[in-house]
């Protein structure tokens, strides 16, 4: 049995551990209330900026030809991934990776780009060929940061060695769910979606294919960036319930520490009492 001085020591250390969690509960909850902000309000823009480039993509024909366009069969599979760069997120890293390894069909022939200190350690310990890790966006994903992972990206594809790009991403949904999500990102493939559905008609200056081979490159830049602020409140939900659950484990550890304690205590007392008295009647 745990001595009483073992028990204050376990029940000191749990209460350090207490704090502790509910520092980072209150921190995370915070910053999600900012980074929850700014992921609703972008994302009417981002959802506009899709519509209006797949419609112009419509009205550009066939005909156009552009560098994002263009299918090399011959090249890899890249995967942008997004993910933490800190634990005690709950399983908000291992659900990204998770989706984003089932993609790779062919690991030899399948490159990632990692958002998040986590995620790039996880694929790198599994073997997959990380070419790019980016550290210190996760938590507060900036516009500069996102334009130069969309450059990045984009140049990787223009060499012809990449034959397709995909993104993982968390999706926030509510500060209790958030979901991994998925999706092509490159080759631009809207006008063979729209051949056959009803467009809007803009008026454009020069022409709608000079027009899109200036929107298709924001096109990327926005999306990545959308995905960012979307993973970076899905990153703080997760943090926030996750320290959250630690802290209410911790106070009902704390409590069943204090039982024992005082049921040990207690023992002791008896003993001590049942010691005296048996001292007492050897005595007489």
């Amino acid at each position: 049995m745990a001595s009483l001085q073992d028990i204050r020591h376990r029940i000191k250390s749990v209460k350090s551990t207490k704090q502790i969690t509910s520092a980072m509960n209150m921190v995370a909850t915070s910053r999600l209330r900012h980074a929850k902000e700014a992921a609703i309000a972008n994302r009417p823009y981002a959802e506009k900026v899709a519509e209006v480039v797949t419609q112009v993509a419509a009205n550009a024909g066939r005909e156009f030809s552009h560098p994002l366009l263009d299918s090399h069969p011959e090249g890899k599979r890249l995967v942008l991934l997004m993910t933490a760069d800190k634990g005690l997120a709950g399983a908000y890293t291992s659900n990204a990776c998770k989706l984003a390894e089932s993609l790779a069909e062919d690991k030899a022939n399948t490159q990632f780009v990692v958002v998040g200190r986590k995620g790039a350690g996880h694929l790198k310990n599994r073997g997959y060929d990380v070419v790019k890790s980016y550290v210190g966006v996760s938590e507060r994903p900036s516009v500069e940061k996102a334009r130069s992972i969309a450059l990045d990206i984009i140049e990787r594809f223009k060499t012809g060695e990449i034959s397709e790009v995909q993104m993982v991403y968390t999706k926030f949904i509510s500060a209790i769910s958030c979901e991994p999500r998925a999706g092509k990102l490159l080759p631009f493939k809207a006008l063979e979606e729209q051949d056959h559905k009803p467009h809007a008609e803009y008026i454009y200056e020069p022409d709608a294919a000079t027009v899109l081979g200036f929107l298709l490159p924001q096109f990327i830049f926005t999306t990545i960036y959308a995905a960012l602020l979307q993973s970076a409140a899905s990153e703080l939900s997760s943090r926030m319930n996750a320290m959250s659950n630690a802290t209410d484990n911790a106070e009902d550890l704390i409590n069943k520490l204090d039982i024992h304690y005082n049921k040990v205590r207690q023992a002791g007392i008896t003993r001590e009492i049942t010691e005296i008295v048996g001292g007492a009647e050897a005595l007489k």
